[in-house]
């Protein structure tokens, strides 16, 4: 079997202002690191020993993956960082208030920017302050690959090849795989191994700072028929709580 863990990274500064972040790099919160550290205790504890990290190049994947695998003793453990896992970039969202943004287009139009599958949100422009597409860490790329904006369907476009052509092959090779990222990239990766359809995966909320794991078959599916919250090493009861939440941040509630 292959061994991959996936891990949202802890709550962020702009997590807890409620604000869409997306491409914007922010750091954890005080909390998040709290979250980040009891993740490396939930891998611990369920006997995970991760020998391979992949995360995106936003920090506060960064520092959760750091913070977690501090917490194992395993920071020397090589790592790949890519920017196919970034967080769904949320074009001209990016920096809004949730509620405030729910308040002025309506609740509905912005879960649908928020969750339906193939409609992104209005385009960044230039005039965003917080405008991420100039960052230093994306200067090598032809600026028709860095978006713009996306919904998830982009994000599983994107997504995908990094998957097949880095991830896929560390697993074959034995590797016990750690994976940390964002919402939506993990969202993208949990559809296509999960099958689930493009309406269900609307309605797919992943919590933060808790791991969850998949074992793998030859054809690096799961092995195992569970609900997805049954693959999350904590508490069901905690697991729930957290989603909701997550559910609940376009309406501020």
């Amino acid at each position: 079997m292959h061994q991959l863990v996936l891990l949202r990274h802890g709550e962020s500064e702009w997590n807890k202002l409620n604000l869409f972040t997306g491409w914007y790099d922010c750091d954890l919160t005080e909390n998040g690191l709290a979250e980040a550290f009891e993740a490396g205790d939930m891998m611990r504890d369920a006997g995970f020993e991760p020998d391979l990290l992949h995360t995106s190049v936003q920090l506060r994947a960064i520092r959760t993956a750091t913070s977690a695998l501090d917490r194992m003793g395993r920071l020397w453990i090589p790592v790949r960082r890519h920017w196919r896992l970034n967080e769904r970039h949320y074009g001209d969202l990016t920096g809004r208030n949730k509620a405030e943004t729910a308040e002025k287009w309506g609740e509905d139009q912005v879960k649908v920017w928020r969750r339906s599958y193939d409609v992104p949100p209005p385009e960044i422009t230039d005039a965003n302050e917080f405008n991420p597409n100039s960052d230093q860490r994306y200067a090598w790329m032809p600026p028709e690959l860095i978006p713009r904006t996306e919904c998830l369907k982009d994000v599983v476009a994107r997504m995908l090849p990094y998957w097949y052509d880095s991830i896929v092959p560390d697993l074959a090779s034995g590797h016990r795989v750690l994976v940390v990222a964002h919402g939506n990239s993990l969202r993208a990766l949990v559809k296509h191994l999960e099958g689930i359809s493009d309406e269900e995966i609307t309605e797919l909320n992943i919590p933060t700072g808790i791991p969850f794991r998949y074992e793998l078959d030859e054809h690096f599916r799961p092995a195992r028929d569970l609900d997805i919250t049954d693959r999350y090493l904590a508490d069901p009861a905690e697991v729930k709580a957290k989603a909701e939440a997550v559910a609940k941040q376009a309406s501020g509630g």
